[in-house]
This record gives C-alpha cells, structure tokens and sequence, in this order.
C-alpha cells in the first residue's frame, strides 16, 4: 500500500477522476438480473463505499463519471461473440436503454457536474466509449476504478487506463465480484501488479484533506 503522502500525490483533485462501473439498479439493485453479485455488493459494503467515495469526490471538486452498460430493446449493436453476451440476453431483467435498470442505483448519488456514460457493447467502460476523450480533456493523470464486477468490467477498466498511460487506483473495499473468493484473489493476482490499491478509508483521508477547489501547493 502506498504511504499516504504518495496516495494525497496521485489523487490531486485537478488530475483525479473517478469512475463507477456498472453501478446501476438492473447489476447491484433489489432487482438486479444478477442477484448473487447484487447480494455481494452490498454485503461485502462494496457498494455503500462506492457512495462514500462519490459524495466525497463530489465535496472535494473531483469528476465523476458513472460508466453504465444497457443495450437496445432489439439488440441492435450488442456483442454476440462470448458466452456472456449470449447469457445476459437471457436473464430476467434486461439493461435496456431508457429503464430503471440503468439507472445508477442508491445509495449512489448522480449531480449534474456528473457525466453519465453509456456503452451498447463491449465489456469495457474504456474501450470504444467516451470516457477516454473525457479522461483526457479533463486532464485526468488517475483513474479511481470502483463498482462491478471483479470478475470481468473493473480488469478491463484497469487494463484500458494503464494501456492508455492512466494511473489507476482501486480501493479494494470498493469493487466486488462473485464468488466471495474470487475479489481478494483478482486483488492480490492481478490488480495489484498494474493498479495502485488501498482502502476506502486512505482515499477518503486524502480526497478530504483539503476544501474543494483547494490547490495543491
């Protein structure tokens, strides 16, 4: 884990931006299409951190971008290359554009300074979407991934911003996956050998030291 002078370094509020992946009513609600990583969201407290982190990025002028993945109600554009894809056409709740089932899910909260990011396809919040260009234009140097699922959307987050020259960073508190097992063992295996980690609690001390606006001096 970093110290936290290095951690207060890269999560300086004029290059830092934060991304919630697949924190949405149809992944992590009550009636979400996927009720074991749901239950493992909020049970694991993944998804009350989410929040935390979001309303502190909101108080200490950090971006937020809440990346979302739906699909047309004809499925026009969608992948049918994996066994995923083929899956998630089957299930009992559909991601689909304009629903409840997209919409980002409490106790996340969405302000309008927020961008909303939503992709038709792929497995990535990075690849082929917009948040790349807007990563960019807002001078972001680290990307703090959190939200869903450890198992395939937060690995190809963390991949695409290292490959695309990112820093990112995931609070290890804040991603989940199924099953119980399988986040710590991604941490430890995988995340911790491209991404910075530390906990919900460090990125809160740092995100908070300081009044929004403030500049680093």
């Amino acid at each position: 884990m970093p110290s936290y002078d290095q951690l207060s370094d890269l999560l300086d509020p004029e290059t830092t931006v934060l991304l919630t992946v697949e924190c949405q009513q149809g992944v992590v609600g009550p009636d979400s299409a996927l009720p074991e990583l749901a239950a493992m969201a909020r049970s694991s407290g993944a998804l009350a951190n989410v929040a935390r982190l979001v309303g502190a990025a909101h108080e200490a002028g950090v971006q937020v971008i809440h990346a979302i993945a739906e699909r047309r109600p004809d499925g026009r554009g969608a992948n049918r290359n994996a066994r995923l894809f083929r899956a998630a056409e089957r299930l009992p709740v559909q991601q689909l554009t304009g629903t409840t089932a997209v919409r980002v899910a409490a106790p996340v909260e969405v302000t309008e300074e927020d961008f909303v990011v939503r992709r038709l396809h792929g497995l990535s919040p990075l690849q082929g979407t917009d948040v790349d260009a807007l990563l960019r234009n807002l001078g972001c140097r680290t990307l703090v991934v959190t939200g869903v699922s450890a198992n395939v959307a937060i690995p190809n987050a963390v991949f695409d911003a290292v490959n695309r020259g990112y820093t990112a960073l995931v609070p290890t508190d804040a991603i989940a996956g199924v099953p119980s097992d399988y986040t710590p063992a991604m941490i430890r295996h995988t995340l911790a050998l491209v991404a910075t980690l530390a906990t919900t609690e460090e990125v809160l001390a740092c995100l908070l030291r300081r009044p929004r606006g403030a500049r680093r001096p």
